[in-house]
């Protein structure tokens, strides 16, 4: 077993602890499954879609269906809150269509991203490894859970409360996170499509403005869900509150920028016009340029 395996390892222990903690707390107040929570076997459910999924995927060393999976596992998790839960209100049926539309659009975005490059670097050496693959999806689920989680326990829970101003101002952080990453997504695409672009950065329209626009638009379309959640919530529900910051740690810290950040450092660092890119251009929150 490999260092890098080992250090997997460690870490899945922990992931699965905190999820537990999260499946109770949002559990707390909201609606039951049997003998258990509803947003509790959600979470259970999140993680069993991606053990299930990473059987064919491991056998065929694919990662096709990676991201296309954690998309529909929102969509899934939605479903059945909705299904089993409590009467649907205006608060519940404003979240579910605000995550669906999400889920549906980046799910599909990645997809076809990912069959017209015919693979996703990220995952070139690890899904070669039975445990580092493995420890992927299941984070995968992990990462479902607590980015939904807030929306989950507001669907899920026994109370039932007007969507009043909080729930607008949720709204319109959410539509412009929304928009934001939608945008700076298609951006990136049409400027990669064209053959004089090839080897090239973007920094053009809004990723003059940040260099990560999408991923802040991502923590603020997460925050208005938060936002509209919040009102819904009670007790111990209010852990699952910390789902933008989850998802704003992650893209910041981990799995987002400092990736990002490091491969664009290797192939254009040195490139005058990219270091002076780099130096007028926000790392993430977005600064118009005059």
């Amino acid at each position: 077993m490999t260092e890098t395996e080992k250090k997997r390892l460690v870490v899945l222990p922990i992931s699965l602890a905190l999820l537990s903690g999260l499946a109770w707390a949002g559990s707390q107040g909201g609606a039951a499954f049997g003998a258990i929570g509803l947003f509790a076997f959600c979470v259970a459910l999140a993680l069993a879609i991606q053990w299930v999924a990473f059987v064919p995927a491991y056998l065929g060393r694919t990662e096709r269906f990676f991201d296309l999976t954690g998309s529909l596992t929102y969509l899934t998790l939605t479903a059945v809150a909705l299904q089993l839960g409590p009467a649907t209100d205006g608060r519940s049926g404003l979240l579910a269509v605000l995550v669906v539309v999400w889920a549906a659009r980046l799910g599909s975005f990645l997809f076809r991203r990912v069959v017209a490059q015919g693979s996703d670097r990220r995952f070139d050496e690890i899904k070669t490894s039975f445990i580092r693959f493995f420890v992927t999806w299941t984070l995968q689920g992990v990462w479902v859970s607590f980015t939904i989680g807030a929306a989950l326990a507001a669907i899920t829970s026994a109370r039932s409360v007007p969507l009043g101003p909080i729930g607008w101002v949720g709204l319109l952080l959410w539509i412009g996170g929304f928009g934001l990453e939608v945008v700076a997504d298609q951006q990136k695409a049409r400027f990669r499509s064209r053959p004089e672009n090839e080897g090239r950065f973007i920094a053009s329209g809004v990723w003059s403005w940040s260099r990560h626009p999408n991923y802040f638009g991502e923590i603020v379309l997460w925050t208005g869900v938060a936002v509209i959640a919040l009102p819904a919530l009670a007790g111990w529900q209010y852990v699952t509150l910390v789902s933008p910051v989850f998802v704003a740690f992650l893209l910041i810290k981990v799995s987002g920028v400092p990736q990002l950040e490091g491969r664009a450092d290797d192939k254009w660092g040195g490139d005058p016009e990219y270091e002076a890119y780099k130096t007028a251009t926000p790392v993430l929150v977005p600064r118009p340029r005059r």
